[in-house]
This record gives C-alpha cells, structure tokens and sequence, in this order.
C-alpha cells in the first residue's frame, strides 16, 4: 500500500524470456540421414510417375528430365484401351476385398479365442499355429496346389481367397491387442448376461480398431501385389489380376516403358488410399502387439 495516497500498488512481476532452445550437432546430422533416406525411397517413384508422362524414347535419356516439355497423358488412355485394364483392375479389387474381410474376421475370432478363453493346451497350440510363419511359401506351393486342384478350384479367384484367408500373423496381432483388455471388463459383460460371441461382437471388436486397421493394411497390400499366387492357380485372361495383366506390355521382343509405368502408377493408387485411410491407428496396432506375451 502506498503510505501518502493510501492506495495499493500493483507488485511487478519477472518474467524471464524463455531459452532458445538449443540444437546439438548429432541431431542435426541425425535428420540430415532420415531426410537423404527419404528421398532414396521416393524417388523411384518419382521417376516411374515421370516416365509415365513421358515419351517412349524420352524415358532413358540423359541427364534425368523430371518434367517432360510434353505431358503425355495419352499413355494412361492406351493403358485402358488397349488391354482390357479395368478387368484386371476389378479382378484384383475383388480378390484383395473379399480376402482382407475373410482374414479380419478369422484373425480376431482365433485371436480372441487364443487371448481370453481357456482351454487345454492353448498355447502349445497357438505356438505351433505361429510356427507355420516359418515355413517358407516355396514349401507349401505344391502341396497347397493339388490341394486346390482337389477342390476344382485352379483358374479360378477362390483359390487366392481361400489361401489368403488364414493369416497366422493375424492371430498373433490380434491375440498380442486383445491381452491387452482387462479380463475384468470382460467378466462383468458375462456377468450382465453376453455369451463369448456377444462379448466379442458388442466389446473386443469396437476397441480393436488399430489392430484392424493394421492387419486391413497388411492383407490388403499383400493381396494386391502378389504376382506368385495368381501366375500359379490363374490361366484365363479374363481372371487375370493386374500384377499379371501389366505383363502385357512386356514381349518377348519391345517392353513398352511408358505404358508400363503408367499402368504401374494406377496400380499403386488403393494401396496408397486404404494406407492413408487406416493410417491414424496403424501406429497404435503396431505397438499394442507386444504390451503382454
């Protein structure tokens, strides 16, 4: 208080300027390497939507024309006209669709099964399923061929499906997400009266969105891009998937560059669209896998 008026006077406060923060020279060198390896990982792809763009006797030229003086976008119309391109397109869409929904739903029901319901020797067997990571597809190429040719189902999409529809990496992933959700929460919806498959349905599955999107990721681009599977059980051009279909613009005498780079570039487009869709809990599945053994 100010004695002659008999007024308060308002103390001043410090503030003190906050401190630069300071930047050591091995994180600086630190980014320097993750943005040079970033830009090795791009630019192939750089360079193929480039030459995609570009004219058959432009692509190997040199030095490298990142932009073309002409665009030629003709090379994206021939790419559909001339191959029947959208039934390939279909065919693939068809196949990693049905597949990637076949593999979430037995993925997360063995997983559940695996992580919250008891039965003998569930982990000996969980362990032995997870073994069969470990067999390499060249093993299993010709014992799961007669299989299918048993089945009537060589030339024929099911027999991609059915393959891709068992995932012992599923499991694992949902198995590692679902131990960690308390059991007490599950006790108490049995409690209240829900069977496993309600528990299942109405609990696990709502909070196993980043386990999901995950695997959707996964599957999706592993159905996508396989080339082996479908030249091994497809024979009818009309069934072809696109990794076979763009071998149409490689003979036995010209490799048409431009068209294939094109075709290239349309491939990769829903991968790229069902990565950025899922992209949010892809990090959070990941990581949840090992919170509990």
């Amino acid at each position: 208080m100010n004695i002659a008026t008999g007024t308060k006077t308002e103390a001043s406060v410090y503030t003190p300027a906050p401190k630069a923060r300071k930047i050591s020279i091995n994180q600086v060198l630190k980014y320097i390497a993750i943005i040079f390896v970033s830009l090795m990982m791009v630019l192939p792809f750089v360079w193929m939507l480039s030459a995609s763009l570009k004219a058959e006797s432009e692509i190997f030229g040199f030095p490298i024309k990142w932009i073309p003086e002409t665009l030629h976008w003709s090379n994206y119309k021939d790419v559909w006209t001339k191959v029947p391109f959208h039934i390939y397109y279909l065919n693939t869409l068809k196949i990693a669709v049905i597949t990637t929904v076949l593999v979430i739903i037995n993925s997360s029901l063995a997983g559940y099964a695996f992580a919250k319901i008891k039965f003998p020797e569930s982990n000996r067997l969980f362990f032995i399923y997870i073994a069969t990571m470990m067999i390499p597809y060249q093993v299993m190429m010709i014992p799961q061929f007669m299989l299918m040719k048993e089945l009537g189902l060589v030339n024929s999409h099911w027999a991609l499906i059915l393959l891709g529809a068992f995932n012992p990496f599923g499991v694992f992933l949902f198995r590692q997400f679902f131990l960690s959700i308390p059991d007490e929460l599950l006790e108490a919806a049995r409690i209240d009266g829900l069977n496993e498959f309600g528990i299942y349905w109405r609990i696990i599955l709502p909070l196993s969105k980043p386990a999901i999107a995950t695997l959707v990721i996964f599957s999706f681009m592993h159905s996508w891009n396989d080339f082996l599977g479908p030249l091994i059980y497809l024979t009818s051009d009309h069934l072809y998937t696109l990794q076979l279909g763009i071998q149409h613009f490689i003979t036995e005498y010209n490799t048409e560059y431009a068209l294939l780079m094109a075709a290239a570039v349309s491939a990769i487009v829903p991968t790229i669209i069902v990565y950025f869709l899922a992209q949010d809990h892809f990090i959070k599945g990941v990581a949840s896998t090992g919170i509990k053994g």
